[in-house]
């Protein structure tokens, strides 16, 4: 068989040397389809998403109509919860393609693109794996790097570029590539599983669709560390060095107006922790030049946070550096709490069907042979960056006292760069296939695969809790999806485990071929069925209240707050939490005020119904009721 893969491979191969750009372009169109499924596809099919997605867009509808840049407002309040770049961005996407889901949720989509992008490029430069793959240092580099921890020159020491490594890592002793190997290794192979593990998981198709700012945030942030790392790498280019610092202290700037402070913690923890460790911290900070670095994020990001402190006082300053920042970490906000192991769940789900294997790609860097690491130079410790880069994050939000589905969003990328790496040099290396650890995540992969299987199966069972759409389960079986989604992942089982008694190079393929159907079969069918339950009939009131409502009517939403009301009526929208708040509203309005329209679930509704003597059911969907109320009628029953 390996003789026909050959005979197959080798043409491809020899178009590859002969024409370098047919494998970029190769390489392009396959990532190019893989967004195109993940991240395009329908984008803009499926309303806002209750309760946070409705908060950003709307604030930034408020921008276009407003023209105040400095403050945004949600509901004709302030809303001090992010700085402003996502809104800025949404801002010109309206500008280009109108006010609509798909403008709203477009930044995101090219935040993901633009990090998936600069993870390929980095990985391109300084991913390769193994000795035959591990990038050598320049000629000029070694001895510069030599020159520091000796203090002499030893220039006739220098090894010629596609020399071994000086100082071999334990795993990294391979025999030559076979040719079958060779034909199955062309360039960029890291880069490409990188990219492609990236874009391929829950967290990224999620949060890269919808109008958040963690994408956002995702991208500038792991932009920087990814700019740092790759202007650190060039030791003997020194203007080019000195540009990518230069890059990393703009993204940086770009991640405190996305986020705030932890724009500047989580990068200076992350790359302080690594350069510690590899004992290269007094020579990057002279070459980092912090002060120059320094005011450049300042004058990329301060104005805003000093021309919307001018503009709210105190109440920013509380708000958004009180409790938006210092309390998430040291206190439970918005009932967002869990247990220490949160954040391993989410990237056990989040990151799947490569999570299984994490645990052997972070072995495989051995992180814990800091002698070997400080002899190696600096092209070379792309892998133990990305392992620094996903333990201090993960670290961080696991101490932190809010727990959020998105708060390890940004080390995704550090998670697909130490995977790639792994099943890099288990495609192109033969003996790492017989190892334990290529075993071990084989097994922990048909596990999970099998997990993902059983779940399938009893999903419908449990998507019925959620009293906003209690029929998604049904809907969901009624569709086939669940039964769809169980065979999909029982065929990727069964490939796997095949794959895996083979010791086959080609396991990681069943993870890509496995979600890419998942996603294009069951993902994308799920959220327009979900949308259909959850938030089309909102939307669908809220086309009759534009219609039906009088201009001496309020609006009011009872026992529940979805903000995408506010967004699809384009009018301020009252929140009542209990039903007897409603009486006293009403009778409070002014003289001009006739009454109100009120959407209600039915067990609000049933307790509102003893205080209104007369009230008129205009409309319903799905969970949700539209009455009409006439101040006079309000009060209790004789």
């Amino acid at each position: 068989m390996g003789v026909k893969v050959v005979r197959v491979i080798q043409p491809m191969q020899h178009y590859w040397k002969k024409y370098p750009m047919l494998a970029w372009a190769v390489w392009f169109l396959w990532l190019l389809t893989i967004a195109a499924i993940a991240l395009f596809w329908q984008v803009g099919s499926i309303g806002l998403i209750d309760e946070t997605e409705p908060l950003f867009v709307e604030a930034s509808r408020q921008m276009v109509l407003t023209g105040n840049w400095i403050t945004p407002y949600f509901d004709g309040e302030p809303r001090f919860d992010k700085p402003p770049l996502i809104y800025w961005l949404m801002v010109i996407a309206f500008q280009c393609f109108g006010i609509n889901e798909f403008a709203a949720r477009l930044p995101s989509v090219l935040s993901a693109l633009a990090i998936v992008g600069f993870c390929f490029y980095t990985l391109q430069r300084h991913g390769e794996p193994g000795v035959s793959g591990q990038r050598s240092a320049v000629s000029g580099q070694r001895s510069a790097v030599s020159g520091q921890r000796s203090g002499s020159a030893q220039t006739s020491n220098l090894k010629p570029q596609n020399s071994p490594p000086l100082t071999p890592h334990p795993t990294a002793k391979r025999k030559q590539a076979t040719p079958l190997t060779s034909y199955l290794s062309p360039p960029h192979l890291a880069a490409c599983l990188g990219a492609t593990m990236l874009l391929l998981n829950p967290n990224i198709f999620f949060w890269g669709r919808t109008g958040y700012s963690d994408m956002l945030l995702t991208a500038c942030l792991s932009g920087s560390l990814l700019a740092f790392f790759v202007g650190y790498a060039q030791l003997d280019r020194p203007l080019s060095q000195k540009r990518w610092y230069f890059a990393f202290y703009v993204l940086m700037a770009l991640a405190v107006l996305t986020k705030g402070p932890i724009g500047i913690l989580l990068p200076g923890l992350i790359i302080g922790c690594f350069l510690l460790y590899v004992g290269e911290g007094r020579a990057v900070l002279r070459e980092l030049r912090l002060l120059r670095g320094g005011l450049v994020v300042l004058v990329i990001s301060l104005p805003w946070y000093v021309l919307v402190t001018l503009e709210n006082g105190a109440a920013f300053i509380d708000s958004f550096f009180g409790y938006h920042n210092v309390e998430r970490f040291t206190q439970v906000v918005n009932h967002h709490a869990g247990p220490w192991y949160f954040h391993l769940l989410v990237i056990l789900v989040g990151f799947l069907p490569w999570s299984a294997s994490l645990p052997a790609a972070i072995a495989h860097v051995k992180p814990l042979q800091r002698r070997y690491w400080q002899a190696q130079p600096r092209t070379q410790q792309l892998g133990l960056f990305a392992c620094f880069w996903f333990l201090v994050v993960l670290g961080f939000f696991t101490i932190a006292s809010t727990k959020y589905f998105s708060y390890t969003l940004p080390l995704m990328p550090a998670a697909a760069i130490l995977v790639a790496l792994l099943w890099a040099d288990y495609v192109t290396q033969a003996q790492t296939r017989q190892q334990t650890g290529f075993i071990v995540s084989g097994i922990l992969q048909v596990l999970l695969l099998l997990a993902v299987t059983v779940a399938m199966v009893y999903c419908p069972q449990w998507l019925g809790s959620d009293p906003w759409m209690p029929n998604l389960g049904l809907r969901i079986q009624q569709a086939g999806l669940s039964t769809i989604g169980a065979v999909i992942w029982g065929l990727t089982t069964i490939a796997a485990i095949g794959l895996l008694l083979w010791r086959s190079r080609w396991l990681w393929l069943t993870n890509t071929l496995g979600f890419l159907a998942f996603l294009i079969l069951v993902g994308h069918p799920f959220l327009l069925i979900a949308d259909a339950e959850r938030q089309l009939p909102l939307r669908q009131l809220a086309q009759i209240v534009v219609q039906t409502q009088q201009p001496t009517e309020d609006l009011l939403m009872l026992g529940f707050k979805k903000p995408s009301l506010v967004f699809y009526t384009r009018q301020h929208v009252t929140y009542l939490d209990q039903p007897t708040a409603v009486s006293n509203y009403l009778q409070s309005q002014p003289s001009d005020r006739t009454g109100a329209l009120i959407i209600a679930g039915m067990e609000p509704l049933r307790q509102l119904k003893p205080q209104l003597r007369q009230y008129q059911v205009i409309s319903h969907a799905g969970v949700y009721r539209l009455i009409r109320v006439v101040r006079a009628n309000v009060g209790l029953k004789s």
